[in-house]
């Protein structure tokens, strides 16, 4: 009784575990730049295409917001409650931290009750426009993994725009644009992420899911990575095999993940209604309580790891590349361009590491009976003629001989017999008796001058000969047929 209650319980957990995780916790391949694998030539390094863990990139940015003295508190003023708009006894003040919102507050752990939050001043300057940018900043190039989600404490923005730029702030592209209205705020009509699909997963889009009005239950507005993901992925997000050849050979839609700068435009705050209550203006402003950002260093699939020193953050290249994103590579290893790693072919991709350059080598010799050349090519290694082996060329391949240049073997004590009572030289040739000729000594010499005879003494082939076991086999095929 006790184990098939547990049993039932087990199953329940399962499932709900299973509804709420509908996409893995951690997903990809390619957390390894090298191995050691051993062949002909003993230990070598096997490289692979390699990246960064995904993790909260909200530890390593930097807050910009503009106007710079939009933040509430100086000089401190009152502001109305959430939950009742018309209660407007609550207080910012930046000289006390206890009723204080700077934007760090946008960024530090959640989870206790009242949550901490960023809040703008209030709208007491109607008519004149709300507006409030807040720009992230990495310094880096890193590609976002997981969706984007921003908390609001206030009512989510009548009117708002994700925007991206991938030149650190110089220019500016949309992401996406929110709205309660996305035809008159934008001209644009209303979409969802659902309504996209693969080949218009780059769309940008207006959508109206994330922006009713002043309601305590709404408070989160999404940028959606893996619903995008799951075009190519499959709905749970376990194909990613399909998801990493896309990426690898479509550059727009790599970019398109890619950012080195996020800026949220708030543009209108929650007013609820259609007209703004002039009476109440401490009503409206923006407050957010947290930002989530999910993405990794972008490291051209040379590193694993992105280190974060001196307020900066930087990929520990492999694969002879440097550089922030490993974009180039390492002096005396140019020996041909710089390219990112691949992810194909599945699942260990390729590396194309930065070779030596032709100058670092010159003291690279080679053996000069087994190279084309004395010395090593741009690549670093000697470059061997056909039938040699090893790192200085002065191996053969098995089945040739160093006597004949690593030429095929003529002749062995194994497979390749010299026949007639020859003798094999060094694997090179037959020593044939007088009376033989040919590369294995098949051959009667009086063959080739059309002399053999029954008077020759040469006629007849002699014990052992390949003929007389050709003959005697076929007697013995024929024997049976006799009888």
């Amino acid at each position: 009784m006790y184990l098939s209650r547990f049993l039932s319980i087990h199953a329940l957990w399962v499932t709900v575990s299973s509804v709420m995780q509908p996409y893995p916790l951690v997903w990809g391949h390619y957390d390894v730049c090298k191995t050691q694998i051993y062949t002909e030539e003993g230990k070598v390094w096997d490289y692979m295409a390699c990246q960064p863990e995904s993790t909260d990139m909200t530890k390593y940015l930097k807050v910009k917001l503009d106007p710079p003295d939009i933040t509430c508190g100086d000089p401190p003023e009152t502001f109305c409650a959430m939950g009742n708009p018309y209660m407007c006894n609550n207080e910012c003040d930046a000289s006390t931290p206890e009723l204080a919102h700077p934007p760090e507050l946008m960024f530090d752990f959640e989870g206790r009750h009242p949550s901490t939050f960023w809040q703008s001043a209030t709208w007491k300057d109607y008519p004149k426009p709300l507006q409030v940018n807040i720009t992230l900043s990495w310094s880096k190039t890193i590609e976002l993994t997981d969706n984007i989600v921003i908390t609001f404490e206030s009512g989510r923005p009548d009117q708002m725009i994700l925007e991206k730029s991938l030149d650190y702030g110089r220019t500016w592209q949309p992401y996406q644009y929110y709205a309660t209205d996305c035809l008159d705020a934008f001209h644009m009509d209303p979409k969802s992420v659902k309504d996209l699909s693969q080949h218009t997963v780059l769309e940008i889009i207006c959508t109206e899911e994330y922006s009713t009005g002043y309601m305590t239950n709404s408070k989160i507005i999404h940028f959606e990575i893996k619903d995008r993901f799951a075009f190519f992925a499959g709905p749970w997000l376990r194909n990613m095999a399909s998801l990493y050849g896309q990426l690898d050979t479509t550059k727009k839609l790599r970019d398109f993940f890619t950012v080195t700068d996020l800026r949220i435009r708030l543009l209108r705050p929650a007013v609820g209604e259609i007209f703004v209550d002039e009476l109440h203006l401490a009503r409206y402003f923006y407050a957010i309580s947290d930002i989530k950002v999910h993405g990794r260093c972008k490291c051209n699939l040379h590193a694993t790891v992105c280190v974060y020193d001196n307020s900066k953050l930087t990929c520990e290249c492999e694969h002879n590349t440097t550089g922030p994103d490993c974009g180039k590579c390492k002096k005396n290893y140019q020996g041909r361009p710089w390219s990112p790693g691949s992810y194909l072919p599945i699942p260990k991709g390729t590396a194309n590491t930065c070779i030596p350059s032709i100058s670092s080598i010159g003291k690279c010799y080679c053996n000069p009976l087994g190279s084309v050349h004395d010395r090593c090519n741009g690549s670093g290694f000697c470059e061997c003629k056909t039938g040699t082996t090893g790192p200085k060329c002065d191996e053969c391949l098995p089945g040739n001989s160093w006597h004949s240049g690593c030429q095929p073997n003529v002749c062995d004590n194994e497979l390749l017999h010299c026949q007639n009572g020859g003798t094999c030289y060094n694997n090179v040739r037959c020593l044939c008796p007088a009376a033989y000729t040919g590369i294995l000594c098949e051959k009667l010499r009086c063959e080739e001058a059309g002399s053999c005879g029954s008077d020759s003494g040469q006629g007849a082939p002699p014990p052992g000969s390949p003929a007389l076991l050709l003959l005697t086999a076929m007697l013995g095929t024929a024997s049976p047929l006799l009888v």
